[in-house]
């Protein structure tokens, strides 16, 4: 019997498959839960999958205890690892998720703000409204508002430089 797992044998341009998901997210899971025992922090964990990607949320509850993790360049910090943890026990790329004390939803709520706020400089004359530099994934979720609302998006820049520039549709 072969050691490679499923994610080994996935080809790159391939969407991996729900097992393949469900995989990343136990790995996953198992990572952050000997993270928390290490910090000596309390947390659940929730493992989903969607949109082509493994999701690992984790409450407690007793929030304050994540606080201090769930800030966004730790959660993205954190997330990082995570995927490194990943890819290194399953062999392949991972575009896991991670959320620490519903730290995704309150980063959705900055970043629909900020595109308002960019939409009515657009709404009172200016041309074009850049945002600041961000995840690909943020950036996702900003496309997303910002279709939402009718109006046009797109990345621009390189490497950590790449932001998102709002314009009218």
């Amino acid at each position: 019997m072969s050691d490679t797992t499923h994610a080994e044998e996935r080809v790159v341009d391939e969407a991996p498959t729900l097992s393949q998901l469900e995989e990343e997210g136990e790995v996953a899971a198992d990572y952050i839960e000997e993270f928390l025992d290490i910090c000596d922090f309390d947390g659940d964990l929730d493992i989903d999958a969607r949109n082509g990607r493994a999701y690992v949320g984790v409450t407690a509850t007793d929030n304050s205890s994540l606080r201090v993790l769930a800030k966004t360049d730790v959660v993205n910090a954190l997330q990082e690892l995570t995927r490194l943890a990943v890819q290194s026990k399953t062999g392949a790329f991972s575009r896991l998720i991670l959320d620490i004390g519903g730290s995704r939803e309150a980063r959705q709520q900055e970043l629909t703000e900020l595109v308002e706020r960019a939409i009515e400089q657009i709404e009172a004359g200016a041309q074009s409204a850049a945002l600041p530099p961000m995840s690909s994934y943020e950036r996702k979720l900003v496309h997303d508002v910002v279709s939402e609302r009718g109006f046009v998006s797109e990345s621009e820049g390189e490497g950590r430089d790449r932001h998102t520039v709002i314009t009218r549709s």
